[in-house]
């Protein structure tokens, strides 16, 4: 699938990446199995297989794929874009919207405008959903770079605050500020969103649930479930299971 295309549907291995690039209509993208990693200037967004991803028009950003996803793109054109969110979201994908979503995808338009009806139906449809966004905030300051660089190499680092800071040559009161100013969250709360990130590309790839809750610093399977479940809005296991759904017409 080539990195410009507006529309359309295929599986994409896990691993795949598409560069930095642009569109001028708004794009959709829905992973009907596995799960998306957005990335722009403002931070990453994920997108886990309940869930799709909104990109503005000329918005430049980057996609990776993982485990072996079933990926949807839908273009929207610019005259429905400023119904929609005038940066990256992502929004939560229920029943409706799925087959929306698929009914593009999946087969060529039948009838003249149906497709134009059904984009329609997408997009009112998601300015009734409330936004659900994983996103993870990336820093401008070099000393906050420093920390969420070292947690990014390895999200299951159990350092503190004031142990990542003398690698950043910042105190830990500087950096807790900094988390807050810049990134609009707590160390903790950063740390926490980073990690399910990870939990989520883990689960994915097949990993149980203990597997990837000390992969990913948790002490027990528990703590994970309940900070899984407060951030993505269902259980690991769930998830798991949706993220390996494959449907029938993929293409």
């Amino acid at each position: 699938m080539p990195e410009n295309t507006p529309s359309g549907a295929g599986r994409l291995p896990h691993g795949f990446r598409m560069e930095m690039h642009a569109h001028p209509e708004g794009q959709l993208v829905f992973a009907a199995a596995g799960a998306l990693a957005t990335t722009t200037e403002r931070g990453t967004w994920v997108a886990p297989a309940n869930r799709l991803t909104w990109t503005p028009p000329g918005f430049q950003h980057a996609h990776r794929f993982y485990a072996e996803t079933d990926v949807r793109l839908v273009a929207i054109p610019v005259d429905r874009c400023a119904e929609l969110p005038p940066h990256p979201s992502v929004f939560a994908v229920s029943p409706l919207l799925r087959e929306v979503l698929l009914a593009l995808t999946d087969r060529p338009e039948s009838r003249p405008g149906a497709s134009d009806r059904l984009r329609a139906v997408l997009v009112d449809e998601l300015i009734e959903t409330p936004e659900q966004s994983l996103h993870l905030p990336e820093p401008a300051d070099d000393r906050l770079r420093t920390v969420t660089d070292l947690l990014h190499a390895d999200p299951g680092r159990p350092a503190t605050l004031a142990e990542l800071g003398r690698a950043a040559g910042a105190s830990e009161r500087t950096l807790s500020r900094l988390f807050h100013t810049e990134l609009g969250m707590s160390f903790h709360r950063w740390r926490t969103v980073l990690r399910i990130h990870h939990g989520l590309i883990h689960l994915s790839n097949g990993r149980s649930v203990t597997e990837t809750a000390i992969a990913c610093g948790w002490s027990n399977p528990t703590s994970f479930i309940e900070a899984f479940t407060e951030v993505v809005g269902q259980t690991p296991g769930r998830y798991a299971s949706l993220a390996g759904f494959r449907y029938p017409k993929s293409i």
